[in-house]
């Protein structure tokens, strides 16, 4: 027997519910749930907004529950519940999987349950509510996401991403934070490359990095920069 089709509207519906949050544009939420391989109006510019959000109130969160730690191993904590796989699993929790809408060939490749495609979803859904409802309804999304998510000093221990490892390397010179810019996105919607910047104007320092997500891209970037600052630094 055949399952009933659910429409978009009651979909979203759903994921309203499950995240205790009610959209008075529910175009920011269908935009914040599309994929770039489905159409135009896609969610690449709220999941930009949205990781900044995203950054913000866990450092929030995290100044609030880890009072004792300082500066350096707050940004690593933070690097670990920001991550890609945190925010597949969080997406996985509300369900994101079901309501994305993807184009044939991203859906026949599996993009649905892609680890990149979730995380990204993740953050535009945030960037949505932040648009939305203001900092403050994004914050409490937040807050309601993490409720669940173990957030220890241990973590402070984890290895540290070239992105991270990089921001701790400027912060420790009182340095500004990199900025990251994609240059070139190639191949067809379900099998894209990512090409990306990572500058640091006050040393008129950039390099670049591909991958098969931003996110990728960003840490190849990253790791590629790190070098270079290093070596020159020796």
């Amino acid at each position: 027997m055949s399952r009933p089709t659910v429409s978009t509207p009651d979909l979203l519906s759903q994921l309203q519910i499950r995240l205790a949050y009610a959209f008075r544009d529910r175009a920011l939420l269908q935009q914040a749930t599309t994929h770039r391989s489905f159409g135009a109006d896609h969610n690449e510019r709220l999941e930009f907004l949205g990781d900044s959000v995203l950054n913000l109130a866990v450092a929030h969160l995290l100044y609030a529950q880890l009072s004792q730690l300082p500066e350096g191993d707050l940004s690593r904590v933070r690097a670990n519940l920001v991550k890609q796989d945190t925010l597949q699993a969080l997406a996985q929790q509300i369900g994101l999987q079901d309501v994305i809408r993807l184009g044939e060939g991203e859906l026949r490749s599996g993009g649905r349950n892609r680890p990149s495609i979730l995380a990204d979803a993740m953050e535009a859904v945030i960037g949505a509510v932040y648009l939305d409802g203001g900092y403050e309804a994004a914050q409490s999304l937040v807050e309601r996401l993490f409720r669940n998510v173990e957030i220890q000093p241990q973590m402070q221990a984890a290895a540290k991403d070239p992105k991270t490892e990089l921001q701790e390397w400027l912060q420790g010179r009182k340095l500004a934070l990199p900025q990251y810019a994609v240059m070139a996105t190639t191949g067809a919607a379900h099998r894209q490359t990512f090409e990306v910047s990572c500058e640091v104007r006050e040393l008129r320092q950039s390099q670049r990095g591909m991958g098969p997500s931003r996110r990728a891209a960003e840490q190849a970037a990253a790791a590629a920069l790190l070098e270079i600052l290093k070596a020159s630094n020796a």
